[in-house]
């Protein structure tokens, strides 16, 4: 079989999403189980420390806010704050008691970022690093490297290094899990599994995603702007989604979280202001069905209010397509894995917004693949 031949390195890397996830697994997986060797100090640090600090910026910290949920879901009673890099060295050193402090970054040497960490040090601060770039500066000087296994990112555009980062920080959530025993064999090899399943379970969607979303970037692509909706975790995933759009079709995008549309931004709401929702739900954890009843009942009332609405929601929801303008399919996942497939169409429909409007979208103006100013 001919290899297929893509425009942009932005489309190429969307696409290389799943050898990518999977070769940042084989590296801390091993036989269906955690290997003990690359967290072995993570596990200490999270045995010894109750609080913990995520310092990034860009996708890195909207990775950083997921992790949040998944670290404090999981390991009960760690208390996780996320900040921006470059207002962690402008922080008082008395906000948190003793904490670790865990710094996100693509390349490892984004200067905010790696101020934040060179600060975290001073302060006395246990620190743990996730790069794309395993001889990056932040991986060398934290206590403890993670580094992805994405491969080279050509695009300015973060797709496949964000993918890897959800993957390396949801195992640690896992890893923080085992180290304060707040969650039993069973559950652990169930999540697990879960995130084990990823890369078959993308690579299957991305040719539907890619069609559909084609599709509406060529209905949607005169928007003036678009607000990105999401609950817990997937609020993360509508900021990185409002993100992507922004920086790759030069359109305005805001993400929030579901429940405060009607706290203001509502009144933007019209047909040149359409929503992107996430609405999927994992039926085994009460959490996430009340977070989707919830998402239901705002979405038959902006359908009143005749909004334009496209909606991320599992496959096969009939009470999704009777609301939404337009639906796009995810598969059925576990909660906390569920943020690695919705991010995945929202890139792709920010890439073709981009290429509708004539955007070079893998060097988009006035951004650069490593911030080296502050």
């Amino acid at each position: 079989m001919l290899e297929r031949m893509f425009e942009h390195a932005m489309l190429r890397e969307i696409h290389e999403q799943p050898q990518a996830v999977a070769a940042t697994l084989d590296k801390y997986v091993r036989d269906g189980e955690l290997r003990a060797e690359p967290f072995a100090e993570a596990a200490h640090v999270f045995a010894a420390h109750r609080d913990l600090i995520i310092a990034a910026s860009g996708s890195s910290r909207h990775a950083g806010l997921a992790a949040e949920i998944m670290l404090e879901d999981a390991a009960t009673g760690l208390s996780v704050d996320v900040e921006y890099a470059s207002e962690y060295i402008c922080r008082s050193t008395n906000t948190k008691r003793d904490p670790a402090v865990l710094v996100v970054s693509q390349s490892g040497e984004t200067a905010d970022t790696l101020a934040a960490l060179r600060e975290a040090k001073r302060r006395g601060h246990p620190t743990l690093a996730i790069t794309n770039v395993a001889t990056s500066s932040m991986a060398r000087e934290a206590d403890l490297s993670l580094p992805t296994w994405a491969g080279v990112e050509k695009a300015i555009p973060a797709t496949k290094s964000f993918t890897t980062q959800l993957t390396v920080l949801r195992l640690l959530s896992l890893v923080a899990a085992q180290s304060m025993k707040t969650l039993d064999e069973a559950g652990l090899h169930r999540q697990l599994g879960a995130v084990i399943s990823v890369p078959g379970q993308m690579e299957r969607q991305l040719s539907g995603w890619e069609e559909r979303t084609r599709e509406l970037a060529a209905r949607y692509h005169n928007a003036r702007t678009l607000m990105y909706l999401g609950r817990g975790i997937h609020y993360a995933v509508a900021r990185e989604g409002a993100l992507k759009l922004k920086e790759s079709s030069y359109i305005h995008a805001e993400g929030y979280p579901t429940g405060e549309l009607k706290h203001g931004p509502n009144a933007l709401v019209s047909d040149d202001v359409p929503l992107v929702i996430v609405a999927t739900v994992d039926w085994s954890d009460a959490e996430s069905v009340l977070r989707y009843e919830k998402t239901v009942a705002l979405l038959d009332d902006l359908r009143v209010q005749g909004a334009r609405t496209i909606v991320i929601g599992n496959a096969g929801d009939e009470t999704l397509r009777a609301l939404a303008t337009d639906v796009v399919d995810v598969e059925a996942a576990e909660e906390y894995a569920l943020p690695l497939y919705e991010v995945v169409p929202m890139q792709m429909f920010a890439y073709f917004m981009a290429v509708r409007n004539g955007v070079d979208v893998d060097r988009p103006r006035n951004l650069v693949k490593s911030v080296v100013v502050e």
